[in-house]
């Protein structure tokens, strides 16, 4: 007699042959959005960051007012299906995200032509920047990957996966609010609490949107060993929404020559909202500053 989880393997690929997900994209067009700017132009240096899943601009308001005191000019808008877009709770699908990224990317360096361009982003966020680089951006002088989410392809259990895609074909608008859980996201229990209360959070996230983002996580894993531009890699090895030994091993598979890691042993998903949350900044503002004297282990893979 066949094993019953194969059986029910083999009758979720035909499931899914005939569902999919369904996508809900919006037509090209600016998306709402913050810009953090130095007191005195032009800034040494932009980034534009990229929030994470169910997330916002505001994700990045300490970070930037930091580096805007430091004369980096920063700015962030709300992704397709998040924030205030009018398909808010809905997923776009990667293509739409990535070219929203690089619309954003054209834009700004024509307004800051010849200033060094990162892009940052945090956890979804920067899945979204590592497949848009992956297909072909115009040129940034590097990426910032925070928290990446890259728990996706053979780091992520296939039986799991099928499970989600047939509940997702069959139910795209049943909702999972993730209580219950126990997964905490950071040990700042005042920006959690905030979070808790910010209405533009999304609290309530669909299972097609969900499995969205898997099949992001997919590619931006598969897309690490096309980097070709510098990338500096964050982790917390406390993180309890990515396991640091997926994101651990998606650096494994970039260049070490253009990858940089750093693992903070206190640290956990949100290392921007983290209680140390300013080693974090700093850190990232000694790289794009062309610092290599610190932190010391910055070279990839971060696993040794």
């Amino acid at each position: 007699m066949p094993d019953c989880r194969t059986a029910f393997a083999v009758l979720c690929c035909a499931v899914l042959a005939a569902c999919g997900i369904t996508l809900h994209p919006l037509p090209p067009a600016p998306r709402p959005s913050e810009v953090w700017a130095p007191a005195e132009e032009p800034p040494r240096a932009v980034i534009l960051a990229l929030h994470g899943f169910n997330d916002y601009r505001n994700a990045f308001a300490d970070f930037a007012t930091f580096a805007a005191a430091r004369g980096v000019h920063v700015e962030a808008f709300d992704q397709q299906g998040f924030g205030a877009n009018p398909n808010r709770g809905l997923w776009p699908g990667s293509e739409a995200l990535v070219r929203d990224l690089a619309s954003h990317v054209v834009k700004l360096r024509h307004d800051w032509p010849g200033t060094p361009f990162y892009l940052l982003g945090e956890s979804m966020g920067a899945a979204v920047v590592v497949v848009a680089l992956e297909q072909g951006l115009p040129p940034v002088d590097g990426a910032i990957l925070v928290s990446p989410a890259v728990w996706g392809d053979t780091s992520f259990n296939g039986f799991y996966r099928l499970v989600l895609d047939l509940a997702a074909g069959m139910a795209p608008g049943y909702t999972l609010t993730g209580r219950g859980l126990g997964v905490r996201a950071s040990d700042n229990d005042e920006a959690l609490i905030a979070m808790g209360r910010d209405p533009m959070l999304i609290k309530e996230t669909r299972l097609d949107a969900i499995a969205g983002l898997v099949r992001l996580m997919d590619e931006a894993r598969r897309g690490a060993p096309d980097l070709d531009v510098p990338v500096l890699v964050l982790l917390g090895e406390r993180d309890e929404v990515i396991p640091p030994e997926a994101i651990r091993g998606f650096v494994a598979l970039i260049d070490p020559e253009v990858c940089r890691s750093v693992a903070y042993h206190e640290g956990w998903h949100l290392l921007l909202r983290d209680l140390q949350a300013e080693t974090v900044w700093q850190d990232i503002l000694a790289w794009i500053g062309g610092d290599t004297a610190a932190p010391a282990d910055w070279r990839c893979p971060e696993s040794g």
